[in-house]
């Protein structure tokens, strides 16, 4: 993952998923990052879609089996329990947590990137302190912040997985300021359609009845 996220971004991300207020982004000439939840003036773009919007072209995932147990039709792969657990309780496909941890450490718990992102799903230091994650090394803390950090992401970007992948690698604001499109960014429009078919995959691999 790439930049910090501004403060007040970070204060968007804190929202909790069910609220209906609208949040709504303004990015200034200098790159300040404005968010508020009542437009006054020109400029402003929604972020937020209402509660009960499901991701694009995404899956169901998979939900919890009684006494809290998360089932999984990846269960081959690494870490698959954590990530039916935290799939279960953001409600995000565990087969794109899955792609996302394949692209960002390919399983790697102790992965840190030279920009200082850590764990299995990279997440920025900057980031995993709001996100209120105290060990990015902890394999069960950092799939259950990064999967939360990847839902307010589809949140944020009407739930279109392309930009809530850019979002997700180049940051938020970089995707705001290139007019909710994916940043020009090469590592990001590498990374994108990466996760994508990788994601698509898992995806086909479960319809086939191979788990």
């Amino acid at each position: 993952m790439t930049p910090l996220v501004p403060l007040l971004l970070a204060a968007c991300l804190a929202l909790p998923a069910t609220a209906h207020a609208e949040i709504y982004m303004k990015v200034e000439a200098d790159g300040t990052v404005m968010l508020t939840d009542e437009v006054r003036g020109s400029g402003y773009q929604r972020m937020t879609p209402g509660p009960t919007a499901a991701p694009r072209a995404v899956a169901p995932s998979t939900r919890g089996q009684p006494g809290g147990a998360a089932a999984s039709d990846w269960g081959d792969l690494p870490f698959a329990p954590l990530v039916a657990a935290a799939a279960a309780e953001h409600d995000v496909p565990e087969a794109l947590i899955h792609a996302v941890i394949h692209a960002e450490s390919n399983y790697d718990a102790g992965a840190v990137s030279p920009k200082g992102a850590v764990g299995l799903m990279q997440l920025m230091p900057a980031t995993a302190r709001e996100l209120g994650l105290r060990d990015a090394r902890d394999p069960a803390a950092n799939i259950r912040a990064g999967t939360q950090y990847l839902k307010r992401l589809l949140g944020m970007f009407d739930n279109d997985i392309a930009l809530a992948l850019a979002a997700y690698n180049a940051g938020p604001a970089a995707v705001a300021r290139h007019g909710r499109n994916a940043p020009p960014y090469a590592e990001t429009r590498r990374y994108v359609p990466r996760v994508i078919e990788h994601f698509e995959r898992l995806r086909s691999r479960r319809g086939s009845g191979v788990s």
